[in-house]
């Protein structure tokens, strides 16, 4: 159970460091310039210098003035927004459990919206595929699963990595990176994989969030061995286990980090042309990638 907020005794850490004042058990080095009570990535809110918890910016203590007079945002510089810290990680996990029942209910739609870049549909007799104009493929693969293992460990990933990730980037960013890390991630199957094999998932999303997360943490001088561990963990697993595309996690994975890289350092003064320049050399980068595979495989 979460301490009470303002509760003045702190759990401590087996290393020496504090516990969140709200989320006894989660270490950090992170302390509020105001109250100086420890706060983990999910409390701590954006100051003009270093990081406020979520009371000091609600009631502007030792500010004089009210705290809207200084809009707080978070560590890439978003508004806080108000309501569910969680709102797009649940609609974007709805949406995923809403997709996979609709192909439990009817198996032929995971062949209408899985990734596929061009093939001969014998059941239809037509050519279906990328390459022949399905771009929304692209798209809706990132949202598609049939077996039950496979939702369930995207989504528990989804779930753990994405809540204290839209915390700390606010909800569009945060939107913007799951987005573009799953679509880098279908730009690299669709270049490298088969053309007429098949793909689905959101494994490149999932795995852009474990590199976005490997970066906040690092940016907040977080121990990295636990998402080290993992990372390690789940490369042994993509390329040692048959039937995964590697290609999904790798490129969602590189977009994640590189998007990250620029939400969390870019420099105060032109936080916004960094951050949107960014995200928009990964799009522009992937539809590139897109572009040439179609005009390979349409050759």
């Amino acid at each position: 159970m979460d301490q009470a907020p303002g509760s003045p005794d702190q759990p401590q850490a087996a290393q020496g460091l504090p516990s969140c004042y709200r989320h006894p058990g989660r270490e950090t080095g992170i302390s509020c310039t105001r109250c100086e009570r420890p706060i983990c990535p999910e409390c701590m809110v954006s100051a003009s210098v270093g990081f406020q918890c979520p009371e000091c910016v609600r009631t502007g203590s030792g500010t004089g003035h009210a705290a809207s007079a200084s809009r707080p945002r978070t560590i890439a510089g978003a508004a806080v927004s108000s309501g569910d810290p969680r709102l797009v990680t649940k609609i974007l996990l709805g949406i995923n459990v809403a997709v996979f029942i609709a192909v439990l209910a009817d198996h032929a739609l995971a062949d209408r919206l899985d990734l596929i870049g061009l093939a001969f549909n014998p059941q239809i007799q037509q050519v279906v595929g990328v390459a022949d104009g399905e771009w929304y493929r692209l798209v809706t693969s990132m949202f598609l699963h049939q077996e039950i293992w496979h939702i369930a460990f995207n989504m528990l990933g989804l779930w753990w990595l994405g809540g204290p990730l839209e915390a700390a980037l606010g909800r569009a960013r945060y939107l913007t990176l799951y987005l573009l890390s799953g679509f880098a991630g279908s730009a690299l199957v669709y270049l490298l994989e088969e053309p007429n094999r098949g793909a689905l998932g959101a494994s490149g999303a999932i795995w852009g969030l474990l590199g976005a997360t490997a970066v906040l943490m690092r940016r907040l001088n977080y121990d990295m061995r636990p998402v080290i561990a993992l990372l390690a963990l789940n490369l042994l697993f993509t390329f040692t286990w048959t039937g995964i595309s590697w290609e999904a996690h790798v490129g969602g994975l590189v977009a994640g980090t590189l998007i990250a890289l620029a939400m969390v350092h870019a420099p105060r003064e032109h936080r916004t042309l960094v951050q949107a320049g960014t995200c928009a050399v990964v799009l522009l980068v992937s539809l590139a990638t897109i572009v040439l595979r179609t005009q390979s495989l349409l050759s």
